[in-house]
């Protein structure tokens, strides 16, 4: 029997290599992303995909990849991926969303303090052997007023940093979220913007958020404040960004992300954002600290091993969560299928049809997906699994062991 295999993509951390290859599987490793047809021709035979942002998986890659069983994003968004599809034809997709949360907040306070004191500006001035000591334009953090927009993991953190720093927080978010600290939440984004020196923008993937900062929020911004996004690059509109600090409406500005992002690392980049004063602009960089990758390396690389193994599907973003202990000796189906009425009493009849005596059982679903894991006393036919294959409502059946 062939080993499982397994493709990592974009640099991903050795310790998710490790984790793999340790677990048995055979692991694949490519230095930068893949466009939809180089994917669909290396994810051949392939039943375990590991990727950062820059790969997008879509429908049609997911259709033509009989053997995948999991995806892992290594990093905290999943809009890249076709969630939808991916639970359509069974497929697990499982990203970190709290481990690089440290590092994205420690360059936010960074970039903050750099920018309010001009330190961007000041280093340039004395590369080039200028001495320019002036207090003019620099300030200090204390006192100023934070508006962060978007208020989970991130968000939430970095309100609490910034208050021990002596700033006052302000935050908005479409869903209800418990203020930290003296945080007090805007009603309105219109009313951050009026009311905050900085604001910095954490939102997720979602599609509602492309271009949701474009001229009009930015014309809304005090005179002076400060910009920052470290979220998703479709949210910003950088024309917009960059006449407003041209036009000096603002003083600076901290992106992270960009609408169009290289590839690979050292391929050229292109934005309008580029020369210009008191804009700091890193490579999608956030979260990429060593420690931050260690552990987004471990973290999806023991997610997507422990539902191979397992069929655990714990923080799984499209399919049931579902954790069922396993005792020594049981043998495991582990069954998606549409979430339709009367299946698993169909299951249950299939099993008892061919003497399957079932040693625990749990069901979940998740909106047009059903998932049951069975664990039998005995061994499991190959007529019991083609019977169950073979129902109407199957998505995807394994036999775990």
């Amino acid at each position: 029997m062939s080993p499982v295999r397994a493709l990592l993509l974009e640099n991903l951390h050795p310790d998710a290599v490790t984790n793999l290859e340790q677990a048995g599987y055979e692991v694949i490793t490519r230095t930068g992303a893949l466009d939809e047809d180089e994917l669909i021709d290396a994810l051949q035979g392939v039943a375990l995909l590991g990727i950062r942002s820059k790969t997008t998986v879509t429908a049609r890659a997911i259709e033509s990849s009989p053997d995948l069983v999991a995806i892992g994003a290594f990093c905290i968004g999943t809009n890249q991926i076709d969630l939808a599809s991916a639970a359509h034809h069974g497929v697990a997709v499982f990203n970190a969303p709290f481990s690089n949360t440290r590092s994205v907040v420690e360059i936010t306070i960074a970039e903050i303090i750099a920018l309010t004191r001009r330190l961007t500006e000041f280093d340039r001035s004395m590369h080039e052997g200028v001495w320019n000591k002036s207090a003019i334009g620099a300030h200090e953090v204390r006192g100023r007023t934070l508006g962060i927009i978007g208020y989970g993991n991130i968000g939430t953190q970095l309100s609490v940093l910034a208050e021990n720093l002596g700033m006052s927080v302000i935050f908005y978010d479409t869903a209800e979220k418990l203020a930290l600290g003296n945080a007090r939440r805007a009603s309105t984004m219109d009313e951050l913007l009026e009311s905050a020196d900085i604001v910095t923008l954490h939102v997720d993937g979602r599609p509602g958020n492309a271009g949701m900062f474009g001229g009009k929020q930015i014309a809304r911004m005090r005179p002076g404040a400060i910009l920052l996004n470290l979220s998703r690059g479709f949210v910003v509109d950088p024309a917009s960004l960059r006449e407003a600090i041209v036009s000096q409406h603002l003083s600076g500005a901290a992106i992270d992300v960009f609408p169009v992002e290289p590839k690979r690392k050292g391929d050229p980049f292109e934005s309008e954002l580029r020369g210009l004063p008191n804009v700091i602009l890193t490579p999608h960089t956030g979260g990429s600290t060593e420690e931050a990758q260690e552990a987004i390396g471990n973290f999806v690389s023991h997610k997507m091993r422990d539902y191979l193994r397992t069929g655990t599907t714990t923080l799984s973003v499209n399919l049931p969560n579902l954790a069922l202990d396993q005792a020594p000796g049981v043998h495991r189906l582990a069954y998606l299928h549409r979430n339709t009425p009367g299946v698993l009493a169909a299951v249950n009849a299939t099993l008892a049809k061919h003497g399957v005596n079932i040693e625990g059982q749990l069901l979940a679903t998740r909106g047009e997906i059903g998932y049951v894991v069975t664990d039998a006393g005995a061994p499991v036919e190959q007529a019991v699994v083609e019977a169950l294959r073979a129902r109407p409502e199957s998505v995807r059946l394994r036999l775990l062991s």
